[in-house]
Formats: C-alpha cells, structure tokens, sequence
C-alpha cells in the first residue's frame, strides 16, 4: 500500500484501534529499529503490508523487555536477522507521525540472514541492498538515519 491516504477502510479502522489500544494499555510507547547491515556492508530493508514505504526493521517493546531484547526478537521476526556481535545504540528519537507518545531507540547492527525472509501479511517484502541504490519509495526517515549513520548530519531529535 502506497500511504496512509490510500489505505482501505478496514486498516484505517484496524491502526486506529491498535493505537486506541496502545493509550490504554501503555502509557508511553516505546520501539526499537535498526540499520542492519550484512558483511557485504547491504543495508537490510522491510516494506510492511500495512503500510507503505521501505523501512529499517524494528517493532515496539513488550512489557518487561528490554530495548536490545525487543531488537533481537524484531530482527527474527521481520527477517530472519541474527545481530553478529553487540548491536550499537545510536541515538533515541521522539515519533510523532501517528501519536505525541512514541519513542525509538535507534541501533546499528552486524547481522546475518539464517533463512530468507517469505513474505507475509506483515512483511510483504525485505532484503538487502546496496547503500547507494535502495529502492524506491524508501521512506525520507530512513534515508535522514542513513546520513546521520555517515555523519553528513547531526542526529535530529525527531524521527
């Protein structure tokens, strides 16, 4: 799916429960992401099916985990990733773009692929690719990460 504009009904309805959820059962929200890259120096990359874009994998914390727990189940789940080494923290963000309560941890990471990554109703599609050729409708976030993993800008505060 392209953007959130252009979703159907039932997964407005569905992410508007999910986050009508969320407020109740947490009072702050927390997720964790990660530029993953494989020992080619290929950034691994997720299009979602419930929204669009290519993003870095990641996903929200669960009650008494920790934030590099919630990484390495993330990077399991979304693609079949195992972190080679310890991930590094990189910086924490504030994420506005759906509630005023969400934060992201932000890590780099050594990984390796176990398995492919089939798709699903989840993950349509994922895979590694080359820094300077990412697909298209890779999303502006991923590519503001990216120059702040390079150093070409200062981390924002704001993802």
């Amino acid at each position: 799916m392209a953007d959130k504009q252009t979703w159907p009904l039932h997964m407005k309805v569905l992410v508007r429960l999910l986050h009508v959820y969320f407020s109740v059962a947490r009072g702050m929200t927390m997720g964790v992401r990660a530029a993953c890259f494989d020992e080619q120096g290929r950034l691994f990359l997720v299009r979602h099916g419930y929204t669009g874009g290519w993003h870095m994998p990641g996903g929200g914390l669960e009650r008494n985990e920790t934030a590099e727990e919630a990484l390495v189940k993330e990077l399991r789940e979304e693609g079949n990733l195992r972190i080679v080494g310890k991930p590094q923290l990189f910086h924490v963000y504030f994420n506005t773009s759906i509630t005023r309560r969400d934060h992201v941890v932000f890590y780099r990471a050594a990984v390796e692929q176990t398995a492919p990554r089939l798709p699903d109703w989840e993950i349509a599609e994922s895979g590694f690719f080359e820094i300077d050729n990412l697909p298209a409708g890779t999303t502006e976030a991923t590519h503001r990460r990216l120059a702040e993993l390079r150093g070409e800008a200062e981390p924002a505060h704001y993802w």
